[in-house]
């Protein structure tokens, strides 16, 4: 029988994507995803979908599913979704139960109804495994810098509790609990917030003693304990309980807190961390995918009279493309004292939801783990529209990069190249424009880049764009028959808010071993 799991705070679905990949020794699943929650209209439609293809074996997907993906008309493409759900009745109405549209902590949703679900889920089941972990915003280091005076007010630092009283009620054999670093540092009155975490994860009954909850005991997935006392092993740090997904084969700098509780009947339990990986360096994972150039869909067009400006929408064409961007690389190369020679790559397009393309990536260390046989192409591998502007600076924020091995900060920008903002050369916006590094593992992939691509510049000059959503989700390591469903910019919230499924994998194979059986 494999291993129930019930999915909290679940997103587009990257934990529960990385559990449903362990596999037993005759490939079958070895965890059982019994009901997925998540609250984003869009996350939600994508949770769904995977949902529907974990109802059939691993690496056999239905040939609707392909058909649906490879159909570049979104009109066309819901309607050939909706033939696939009725195609497999059977499958769809076990995701539809599973995949949960569900608001934790909202009055609509009241504790009694979220209860309901869990226990039908279950299905009287005793040792089963919750995952997840809360909104993480209100924790985070910049959430923190920018919403300074209201942090202690804020809601969603105590949302938890919710994932905690699913705990006390519930008893799960095993939990799985996620949060961002800044969580380690964070205070409230004083205190620090992991502490108090730490206190009633271990003991959920405190806060809710109607549901005469077990004790847990709290473990690292990449330390091992120092000690054991009456509340279970002990650690000589706060920090051992974060993991730098670069140090497992992430290709992405992404620390994260992750804390593994086992209910404290079933003892104290032995096992060896995660394994360190070989570093996956960016242009491992995303350097053969089809090169595209930048759309243009805007410019400056003047000032007003308060200083700011006004812009005016731009037909883009390849033609006028290649134009703007030439243009800027005669003027800037009176900018580097460096003999610059822009590869001119003509004929470019902007991509497509879907591609034909056949791979071939020998340096791709996670080669297996993306690619898809049967997907014959790359989904949603496509750029966006930029200021005409953005532009000149992408393509020398990539330039710099080449010739000086890092990117450069606003201050390191020619006068004529800075943003209209009077503290461009300082603060917040130093650095606003960041190419990525293609030698070393991607800075964190976060839900802020649904907004812009500023931080996230492809290291190529010659495409002289951001990075596309197939591009970020290779960074998260979302394989690549993964669809995220909504437009491009809920795409990209999505797979910023993810946990890597290839790590999820990594910790999901921890459990399968430990799990009472």
């Amino acid at each position: 029988m494999a291993i129930p799991v019930i999915d909290l705070f679940a997103g587009p679905g990257g934990l529960g994507e990385g559990f449903s990949s362990v596999a037993d020794n005759s490939g079958q699943r070895v965890f059982d995803i019994k009901l997925s929650i998540e609250k984003d209209e869009f996350a939600h439609k994508t949770l769904l979908l995977r949902s529907f293809l974990r109802q059939f074996p691993i690496n056999e997907l239905p040939d609707e599913y392909y058909s649906m993906v490879a159909e570049n008309n979104p009109k066309e493409q819901v309607k050939l979704q909706q033939i696939l759900f009725k195609r497999y009745t059977k499958q769809y109405n076990i995701a539809e139960e599973e995949a949960w549209r569900c608001e934790l902590g909202n009055d609509n949703f009241p504790p009694e109804l979220v209860d309901s679900r869990i226990e039908k889920a279950l299905n009287g089941e005793r040792n089963w495994v919750l995952i997840g972990g809360p909104p993480c915003q209100a924790y985070s280091l910049v959430g923190r810098a920018r919403n300074r005076g209201i942090f202690e007010e804020d809601h969603r630092v105590f949302l938890y509790r919710e994932y905690l009283r699913i705990i006390a009620r519930h008893h799960p054999a095993i939990f799985v609990m996620e949060n961002v670093k800044g969580l380690l540092s964070a205070k409230l009155e004083g205190e620090k917030i992991f502490d108090w975490i730490k206190k009633d994860l271990r003991d959920p009954g405190v806060l809710f003693p109607k549901y005469r909850s077990p004790k847990y005991r709290l473990y690292s997935f990449v330390k091992k304990p120092v000690d054991f006392d009456n509340n279970g092993p002990m650690y000589s740090k706060d920090e051992d309980f974060l993991i730098k997904t670069e140090l497992y084969g992430i290709p992405q700098n992404r620390h994260r807190v992750i804390i593994l509780g086992i209910r404290e009947d079933l003892g104290n339990i032995s096992y060896d961390p995660i394994t360190r990986q070989t570093q996956v360096k960016l242009q491992e994972v995303i350097n053969e995918l089809p090169p595209l150039r930048s759309g243009i869909g805007r410019e400056i067009a003047a000032t007003d009279e308060n200083g700011k400006n006004v812009y005016r929408r731009i037909t883009d064409s390849q033609i006028y493309w290649e134009q703007v961007v030439g243009t800027y690389a005669d003027k800037l190369r009176k900018e580097f004292t460096e003999d610059i020679r822009f590869e001119k790559l003509t004929g470019l397009k902007q991509g497509n939801s879907f591609q034909h393309y056949n791979f071939n990536e020998p340096e791709n260390p996670l080669t297996s783990w993306y690619h898809d046989p049967k997907l014959k192409g790359i989904l949603q591998h496509e750029t966006r529209t930029h200021l005409k502007e953005d532009l000149a600076r992408y393509l020398f924020s990539s330039v710099y990069l080449q010739l000086k091995k890092d990117f450069p900060k606003l201050k390191d920008y020619p006068e004529w190249l800075l943003p209209n903002h009077k503290n461009a050369k300082g603060g917040k916006f130093a650095d606003r424009f960041r190419t990525q590094r293609p030698d070393q593992p991607a800075t964190t992939v976060t839900s802020h880049i649904s907004k812009d691509g500023h931080y996230f510049i492809h290291y190529d000059p010659a495409q002289c764009r951001s990075l596309t959503v197939r591009e970020a989700a290779r960074i998260q390591t979302f394989p690549d028959n993964y669809f995220f469903c909504g437009p491009r910019t809920q795409q990209f919230h999505q797979v910023g808010n993810a946990v890597p499924p290839y790590l999820a994998k990594q910790l999901g194979g921890i459990i399968s071993k430990i799990f009472p059986g």
